[in-house]
């Protein structure tokens, strides 16, 4: 929520001669000058209430900012969300609309942070920008309005982009890159609060579209000269929302491994069960059709993002309890949104478990052994869980150290991710991986919120989490310029086609990762489709979302959109869509599978030829 909640208190007013391109300094000289002067330099506590209206909900923000430090905290009651985030001066930190607290030293968010905290101090009118790099970015025109653009990074930041009204001196606007995201801030309807002046509105935008626009307008603001480190510090606290029938340490429940995503049953309000994915790169999410069955109110209209180019629209929920095994979680805000068609998994899919449950509990997940554990923080033992790796927090999931191929990096483990690991594509193009990997295909290999994923895959020589070494993986190449992979500020994304080697333990109130090797050999790994094309489930068979260029598919003369209805003899609608992808992975090469296929033009016979790809 921090891009929601961001908020910016300086201004400019004194004009410069029309004759001369102002410079840096004088740009930033012209704002502090009418934004209070001196008023700005004696520090204190800057406290802003807003009313909050957007995305379908209305409510209230408080933003608090040490002028003299930077640390800042800010915290929101919007519809039936609440929460907040804040800066310490080292450390960034997220309150979730669950109600538990993170450090945020993942991805970009410290750097996000840093930011905040320059632009809230005005770090830029001090002696050396306070160790900023600012460059220009020229004189732009935009809607009959013309800017002075600053290009700023601070120290320990990121770039961001800052533009000033040419003729106020006013800053009207800021452009920031948080994650896969751009979201532009901007501000108006400026007026003096004790000798500052401070934005009246603010609008919010990440890039969405227009009716995903978020306000805030200004109802109250307070410059005090005391200020309290205690203010700004992480929020205190343990929830208590959680139990364990019998006031056991632990429960231990099935789980359903399908397309590499973990199902187990969940109970709702008391009804179901329902068939949820356990996803730790996710959030506690109930689709459309279980929403209704419960009879929740849905509010809101938010964008949803995820590895696909399109926004999901999602809603928000008040659930009063989650049943899991024999463990509860009570009172807890949910997402509604189709997170992922069930054409796609092949299995009706209710909702998701995310981060709001594993970070009540250490969750140990046995892909192997079909079982999940969860059992309470206090009651744990490590001693057997396997090898420990440190991770931080990147918003809500889990970030490990590791690299590929030697390269280091950031990867984020996600177990509602099928493949072994996505190296994200800035990555991808910083280190050339596409010329040093020849041999690859280019296809859609996943398919999540915002639609399908494409990839180059290829195969990788070695993976490493933390000292865990993990050879021969299956490697995809995002050439996603939108969506999740479009990211920058890490490196890969590691999924269920990697995890199911171990027993995997997460214990996210120590920020540790366990990964205790499978005993024996673990089948379907290492392995790439031998088909050369991406099968949905549909009403009359499997329809072709995709056929790779020149692979077995297009060779047999599968088109995009056909329809398989007859597979080896057998009625395609009797076979599970993750069964049959199964099938042709781990097929040999050079089997021969029977199709039936129809589409507008008729019904026809084909043989498919299985070959490996990578």
């Amino acid at each position: 929520m921090r891009c929601l909640l961001a908020a910016v208190f300086m201004a400019g007013l004194t004009a410069l001669p029309a004759f001369a391109a102002p410079t840096i300094t004088e740009i930033l000289a012209a704002n502090k000058a009418a934004s209070g002067g001196s008023a700005w330099d004696h520090g204190g506590t800057l406290g802003i209430d807003s009313a909050y209206s957007g995305q379908g909900l209305t409510g209230t923000t408080h933003a608090l900012a040490d002028l003299k430090t930077g640390s800042w905290a800010d915290s929101y009651s919007i519809g039936p969300m609440t929460g907040g985030s804040g800066f310490d001066g080292d450390k960034a930190w997220m309150k979730d609309m669950s109600g538990t607290v993170t450090i945020q030293a993942g991805g970009d968010q410290r750097q996000i942070a840093i930011n905040e905290a320059y632009r809230r101090t005005n770090l830029w009118w001090r002696p050396g920008f306070s160790g900023a790099t600012i460059t220009s970015g020229g004189t732009k025109t935009d809607h009959d309005a013309t800017y002075d653009v600053l290009k700023v990074t601070p120290k320990d930041g990121k770039t961001f982009t800052a533009w000033f009204d040419a003729k106020t001196h006013l800053l009207a606007r800021i452009a920031e890159k948080q994650g896969a995201l751009t979201i532009t801030t901007s501000y108006s309807a400026y007026r003096p609060v004790n000798g500052l002046m401070l934005p009246g509105k603010t609008v919010i935008d990440e890039g969405s579209g227009a009716k995903y626009l978020q306000t805030l307008s200004l109802t109250k603001a307070n410059l005090s000269a005391k200020t309290n480190a205690a203010d700004f510090a992480p929020p205190k606290g343990a929830v208590t929302d959680f139990t364990i029938a019998g006031d056991a340490k632990e429960t231990i429940f099935p789980i359903r491994i399908i397309n590499n995503h973990i199902y187990g049953d969940v109970m709702v309000n008391g009804k179901g069960p329902y068939n949820f994915i356990f996803d730790t790169g996710g959030h506690n999410i109930l689709t459309p059709a279980t929403a209704k069955a419960l009879g929740v109110k849905t509010e809101g209209e938010l964008p949803g993002h995820g590895v696909g180019t399109k926004v999901a629209e999602t809603g928000i929920a008040k659930v009063d309890s989650l049943k899991l095994g024999d463990a509860t979680v009570k009172h807890q805000v949910f997402v509604v949104m189709n997170f992922v068609p069930n054409e796609v998994e092949g299995v009706t899919v209710d909702g998701m478990v995310g981060f709001e449950v594993f970070r009540r509990f250490v969750t140990r997940i046995d892909y192997g052994g079909g079982t999940m554990t969860l059992t309470k923080p206090a009651a744990f033992e490590a001693k057997t869980a396997g090898t420990p790796i440190p991770f931080n927090f990147n918003s809500h999931i889990p970030q490990v150290k590791g690299s590929f191929e030697g390269l280091p990096g950031l990867f984020d483990i996600d177990t509602g991710a099928r493949d072994d690991v996505t190296l994200l594509g800035p990555f991808v193009e910083k280190e050339n991986l596409r010329a040093k990997h020849p041999k690859g295909v280019l296809v859609v290999d996943g398919w999540g919120v915002g639609g399908p994923a494409r990839g180059y895959v290829t195969r990788g020589k070695e993976l490493t989490l933390g000292p865990v070494k993990i050879p021969n993986v299956v490697a995809s190449f995002s050439v996603q310029k939108k969506g999740a992979f479009s990211d920058a500020s890490y490196q890969g994304n590691v999924g269920g086609g990697i995890l199911k080697r171990f027993i995997v333990t997460f214990d996210y109130d120590h920020q540790i990762m366990y990964l205790k090797p499978q005993p024996g050999p673990v089948a379907d790994t290492g392995v790439f489709d031998r088909s050369g094309m991406w099968i949905n489930q549909a009403k009359d068979g499997m329809e072709v979302m995709d056929v790779t260029a020149g692979g077995p598919a297009a060779k047999a003369g599968v088109e995009l959109g056909d329809v398989i209805t007859m597979v080896n003899g057998k009625n395609a609608t009797a076979i599970p869509v993750y069964e049959l992808r199964r099938m042709l992975r781990n097929a040999a090469a050079g089997s021969v599978v029977a199709l039936t296929i129809k589409n507008a033009k008729g019904t026809r016979e084909t043989r498919l030829t299985l070959a490996d790809q990578i």
